[in-house]
C-alpha cells in the first residue's frame, strides 16, 4: 500500500481515541500535525502532503499545493471552499455535513413552536409578572404543512421530526433519489420541478439547503408573494439563500407572518439592521447546540473517506462544480 503524507491541524476537536481511529484508517500514511496558525509549518508540510484535514475552509495555500489531492474541512457549510479554482484543479474537498443534523433539526422545530405559540408575547408578559398574552391565532404544529428546501442530512432529520408532530411534509432537493422517511411529497430539480407548489402550500418554509450560485437569493420577492400571509420562514442554511431586503419588506408589511433566523446575509447582524425589529421575528446568532457524539460523527466520515479515497470510490460529502459560489 502506498504511503502518503497527511497534514492535520492539531486544533481538530478529537480525543486520543478518535485520533487513533483516523490514523488507523490512514495507515501507513504519515501524519504531520501542526498548529493551524503556524504558517511556516503548514507551508513546509504542504510541500509533500497529498491529504489534509483542517478545521475551517481551505485557502489559496491548499489550492496551490502541488501534491495535494484531498482536503477534508471539519465543518458542514463549505460555501467558502466552493470556488472555481478548486474544481478547475480537480481537488477533492469533503466536509463533515450531517454531524449536527439532529441538533439543527431541533433548532428549526424550536423556531416553529415559539412562533406558532406567540411565545415572545408570553415571555414579555412573564417579565412584567402579568398573567396575560395573546390568545388568538395560536397554532399547533399538528396538521400544518412544512416545506423543507434541501433534503440533505439536516433536511432528512427535520422531516422525521415534523412527521412525528403530525405535520404534512413537502421536500425539495436537486437529485431524484428515493424519498426519505417522513416526506409525503418530494420535488426534485432533476425532474424539472420548482419550489412553487411548496411555497403555495406551506405554513412553514424551512431552508436547510447549501448556499451556491444556484441557491443564492432563491427566496426573493416573487417567492415571498406566493406564500400565505400566515406562513413563517425558518432559515438554518445561509443568509444568502434569502433576499434579506425583500424578507424585511414582507415582514414589515404583514405579507409574511414571521421568521426564525439563525443566519443572515451579514454576520454578525449589524445593530442598525431593520431585521432586529421586524414583527414576529426570532434571531439566533448562528449557533449549534452541543451533541455528545458530534466529534465522533466527524471521525466516522473521515475514516470512511480514507477507504473510499484509496479505492477510488465516490467520497462522502464531496462538493462538486454544482456547488460553486462566486458571489
Amino acid at each position: 500500500m502506498i504511503s502518503r503524507t497527511v497534514l492535520a491541524f492539531e486544533e481538530l476537536p478529537f480525543d486520543a481515541s478518535q485520533w487513533q481511529q483516523i490514523k488507523a484508517a490512514a495507515a501507513p500514511d504519515e501524519f504531520v500535525v501542526v498548529p493551524q496558525k503556524d504558517d511556516a509549518a503548514i507551508a513546509e508540510a504542504l510541500k509533500e502532503a497529498e491529504i489534509a484535514i483542517i478545521t475551517g475552509d481551505l485557502d489559496a495555500r491548499f489550492v496551490q499545493a502541488a501534491k495535494l489531492r484531498w482536503v477534508h474541512c471539519d465543518h458542514a457549510g463549505l460555501t467558502k471552499s466552493s470556488r472555481p479554482a478548486v474544481f478547475e484543479k480537480g481537488l477533492i474537498v469533503t466536509g463533515s455535513a450531517g454531524r449536527s443534523g439532529p441538533a439543527l433539526a431541533e433548532h428549526a422545530i424550536m423556531f416553529m413552536l415559539l412562533l406558532g405559540s406567540h411565545y415572545p408575547d408570553y415571555y414579555e408578559a412573564q417579565k412584567r409578572h402579568e398573567w396575560a398574552g395573546r390568545q388568538d391565532g395560536l397554532r399547533a404544529l399538528y396538521g400544518q404543512t412544512v416545506g423543507i428546501i434541501g433534503m440533505g442530512h439536516t433536511g432528512v432529520e427535520l422531516a422525521a421530526r415534523c412527521k412525528a408532530f403530525g405535520m404534512r411534509v413537502l421536500g425539495y432537493r436537486r437529485r431524484h433519489l428515493p424519498t426519505p422517511a417522513g416526506v409525503d411529497t418530494m420535488y426534485c430539480s432533476d425532474n424539472g420541478d420548482t419550489i412553487d407548489p411548496i411555497l403555495e402550500a406551506c405554513d412553514v418554509l424551512a431552508l436547510v439547503v447549501n448556499l451556491s450560485d444556484a441557491t443564492w437569493h432563491m427566496i426573493g420577492r416573487r417567492e415571498l408573494e406566493r406564500m400565505k400571509p400566515s406562513a413563517i420562514i425558518v432559515n438554518l442554511s445561509r443568509g444568502g439563500v434569502v433576499d434579506e431586503a425583500e424578507l424585511i419588506a414582507a415582514l414589515q408589511s404583514g405579507r409574511l407572518f414571521g421568521a426564525g433566523l439563525d443566519v443572515t446575509e451579514v454576520e454578525p447582524l449589524p445593530k442598525h439592521s431593520p431585521l432586529w425589529d421586524c414583527p414576529n421575528t426570532l434571531i439566533t446568532p448562528h449557533f449549534t447546540a452541543a451533541m455528545p457524539d458530534r466529534a465522533q460523527r466527524s471521525v466516522n466520515v473521515i475514516v470512511d473517506n480514507f477507504g473510499r479515497f484509496r479505492r477510488g470510490e465516490p467520497m462522502r460529502n464531496r462538493i462538486t462544480a454544482e456547488d460553486v459560489f462566486t458571489h
